[in-house]
């Protein structure tokens, strides 16, 4: 099957945003993210509040040429205090094209709370502790992660431990958890732009019982701030052999603080 044209248009959606952000006029510096799969241990300054726009593109599945998923969030995030962020997601939603056709699906809406337990700015490591809820006509899911962070001059590494329980189909009869890692590090080349790489392992455990095959995906990731505005994203590509698994997956995030 041939990708080029699919891979142009997140190209060309990827230039747009950086144009965008690149002629901002300056403003206060945003909260912005590093990494596009990476939490880090700082939240929003108390009063802020932040709109995120997510979009994640998975494909290039073994057992089926045709794969390809687009996955959406919006996302309202603010500071209760200067170390409690609240966030509502608005609505998680995802199109899937298969060999067999193509469906779009609402999953779900959510409500996440991240506590700065430490602030990095004043110890050696930073700590934070996540929690978030997800309710859909087909899925619930409790999540919960703790988010490490340690920042070296102008190299910043970070740490996601993650495990989460979901229910899935109708009326939710179908268990199954997740237990995810996440790290990265990001190097600040300019106060403007920031390159790094990320690393995802997952494990889904059907029922809680035995796990299936660990994924590994691995990538660069880069981040453009100017004033209010903000876009971040990774590519990853899997490095274990899981046929079933896409073998790519891009996400691009776009910030704005107000």
């Amino acid at each position: 099957m041939n990708r080029l044209p699919h891979c142009r248009r997140i190209a060309l959606a990827l230039l747009i945003i950086t144009a965008f952000v690149t002629l901002q006029p300056n403003a206060a510096q945003a909260d912005a993210r590093r990494f596009a799969y990476v939490y880090e241990t700082t939240t929003m300054p108390q009063g802020l509040a932040e709109y995120e726009q997510w979009i994640t593109w998975k494909t290039d599945k073994e057992s089926d040429d045709r794969y390809e998923r687009l996955e959406f969030r919006q996302e309202l995030e603010y500071g209760l205090t200067d170390r409690v962020q609240i966030a509502l997601y608005f609505a998680d939603w995802r199109y899937t094209r298969k060999s067999t056709g193509s469906d779009t699906q609402v999953r779900n809406s959510g409500i996440e709370v991240i506590a700065n337990v430490v602030d990095p700015a004043t110890s050696s490591v930073g700590v934070a502790l996540y929690g978030e809820v997800k309710v859909g006509a087909e899925k619930f899911a409790l999540e919960g992660k703790l988010l490490l962070e340690k920042d070296l001059g102008g190299l910043l590494l970070g740490y996601n431990a993650i495990i989460e329980a979901e229910w899935e189909d109708a009326d939710w009869v179908r268990n199954k958890g997740v237990i995810e890692q996440t790290a990265g590090l990001s190097w600040q080349a300019s106060p403007r732009f920031l390159i790094g790489a990320e690393l995802l392992h997952e494990v889904e455990l059907p029922d809680w019982s035995e796990a299936e095959d660990a994924l590994l995906y691995a990538g660069p990731s880069a981040s453009l701030r100017k004033g209010k505005v903000w876009v971040t994203t990774a590519a990853l590509w899997q490095l274990t052999d899981v046929e079933g698994a896409p073998g790519m997956q891009v996400r691009a995030l776009l910030g704005y603080i107000f």
